[in-house]
């Protein structure tokens, strides 16, 4: 039997004053029934069961929208990986390794796919591998950050049979795929490579001690509060959860060392849960000597621009990032080899 999650310490009930969300965003929350309520350590199993149910996966072919896309799954030593590309990119591409969002709990790699192509791959002539990872409680750390190790691991082996360039790989994701990537670029920079070219870190999930002043402000207000951020973090975690020894590589924001990492994108709205604990870890890449780019979307809570994808704030995040990513990459030379592991 699988051992159900305790939820944290409730958030103080004096959590300050009520962030403030952009009137769009509050439009399309108050279309969908305002904020959903958090989630509980004794309604996990029922949420990821709707949550499944919410994102099917799309088979391949859907996928491949009318053959805008080509798509292909690869079993990356045990690891689910989803390979697509825009149509009629034969060449070498540089890659996005994508890790989904869904708490650690939720989500998959094939949901979110769609999306990643239409706004990045198709426009940046880029490639997507998206790795579908172990989810908690089942899986608990580190078994979902080895397992994306493994698909990038792979991945660069068969860079030549994906033609990607192995060289220009990019780290990314959203929420709990965004604290995987940033794990992930600790844990390959202290195991000595593969390293990556960046990291996308959008809206990552970090800390799992909740204690900073945002997620006091944002409980009852944002689409994750506290108490969903408590739940996942100990379905992820187990005993583990806020233990003074915790390793960075379980929570990035417990590293005390940030030196000598890939260059950096982080986003986070000012209105959500995890606002203090991505600009502390942008000021901390800055302290390393780091090169990191940081957007605090005004008025955005958790999940803004799949809330609401058409308003003002998320079509300029969006923006954004493929601005970052397009200055990243650059012309790029084509690849002469594989790294050396």
């Amino acid at each position: 039997m699988t051992e159900q999650p305790t939820a944290g310490p409730a958030p103080a009930a004096d959590a300050g004053p009520k962030p403030h969300l952009d009137g769009e965003l509050a439009a399309a929350l108050a279309a969908r029934g305002g904020v959903p309520a958090p989630l509980t350590p004794d309604a996990l199993g029922e949420w990821q069961r709707r949550d499944a149910a919410r994102r099917p996966r799309p088979a391949p072919h859907r996928i491949a929208d009318g053959g805008r896309f080509t798509v292909a799954e690869h079993d990356a030593d045990g690891t689910p990986l989803v390979a697509a590309r825009p149509a009629g990119a034969d060449g070498v591409l540089p890659a996005l390794l994508h890790l989904h969002g869904g708490g650690l709990i939720g989500g998959n790699a094939y949901a979110v796919l769609p999306r990643v192509l239409r706004e990045l791959a198709q426009p940046l002539g880029l490639a997507v591998l998206s790795v579908d990872y172990p989810l908690a409680p089942a899986a608990r750390y580190p078994a979902p950050l080895h397992a994306c190790r493994t698909a990038l691991h792979w991945a660069v082996r068969h860079a030549e049979r994906l033609r990607i360039d192995p060289a220009r790989i990019v780290l990314g994701g959203k929420s709990a795929g965004g604290g995987l990537a940033a794990a992930l670029a600790l844990l390959l920079r202290d195991e000595g490579g593969p390293a990556p070219l960046g990291q996308l870190l959008l809206s990552p999930m970090l800390d799992d001690r909740g204690t900073t002043a945002s997620t006091r402000q944002a409980a009852g207000h944002d689409t994750w509060d506290a108490v969903s951020n408590a739940t996942a973090w100990q379905a992820a975690l187990g005993p583990l959860h806020r233990a003074p020894d915790l390793p960075p590589y379980a929570a990035p924001a417990r590293a005390r060392d940030l030196t000598d990492l890939p260059p950096a994108y982080l986003e986070v709205g000012s209105a959500e849960t995890f606002r203090d604990e991505v600009t502390a870890y942008a000021n901390a890449l800055w302290q390393g000597g780091g090169h990191a780019e940081l957007h605090v979307w005004p008025g955005a809570c958790h999940g803004f621009d799949t809330l609401a994808p058409d308003a003002a704030v998320s079509r300029t995040a969006v923006a954004a990032r493929r601005d970052w990513l397009r200055r990243l990459l650059g012309p790029g030379p084509e690849p002469s080899g594989r790294p050396a592991y």
